[in-house]
């Protein structure tokens, strides 16, 4: 049975962009629940991003403390950025994303996971990546309303920086904690 077969599922009878700004846009629709009540839902639609947890040839990671003005303090995350129509894929994205933000060049990117941080109001999707080899190549390419400082730290320190709610960004934790619990299909051969 396909997802819009679902008895749970919600019948789109229309829809529209709310409101339209740079990175995402907020669409309504006109929905039909399965009890048969029409009703309006809005949600953000935002193209998908990639988060890139970026290990130099040492074994630290990179990581940038950016401004984040809706929470109005500086926020140390991994970095992340929106893909775009250039990207070939979405190892292309991380790789240059990691160049963007943070002026380092990967000898190797992998997949590590997908998710959907906030599908009850946001159609966003998160792809996780690992990146080796990381070493700074070039110059930070900064979008215009961007202030970001790099850094590395240690993995064991980024957690402890977790633990101790620090490290408030959501996808800096989940691609942090997810790496430790699971690894990549690579780490697992390498035996880490």
């Amino acid at each position: 049975m396909s997802d819009s077969d679902d008895p749970l599922a919600w019948e789109t009878l229309d829809d529209e962009i709310a409101y339209s700004c740079p990175g995402f846009d907020v669409r309504r629709e006109d929905v039909r629940l399965p009890d048969g009540t029409e009703t309006d839902y809005d949600y953000l639609d935002e193209p998908p991003s990639v988060v890139v947890l970026p290990f130099t040839p040492e074994g630290e990671v990179v990581v940038i403390e950016e401004w984040r003005q809706a929470v109005r303090r500086v926020n140390r995350s991994l970095p992340v950025g929106g893909m775009e129509p250039d990207d070939e894929s979405r190892a292309a994205a991380a790789r240059r994303e990691l160049r963007e933000e943070t002026g380092h060049e990967a000898d190797e990117v992998e997949f590590l996971t997908s998710v959907e941080p906030a599908n009850g109001v946001a159609n966003s999707v998160l792809h996780f990546f690992v990146a080796r080899g990381c070493t700074p190549t070039a110059e930070q390419e900064l979008d215009h309303d961007e202030s970001i400082r790099v850094d590395t730290t240690t993995v064991a320190a980024l957690r402890d920086h977790v633990a101790a709610r620090e490290v408030r960004d959501g996808r800096t934790t989940l691609g942090l904690l997810y790496y430790e619990a699971f690894g990549t299909e690579e780490s697992e051969s390498r035996g880490n």
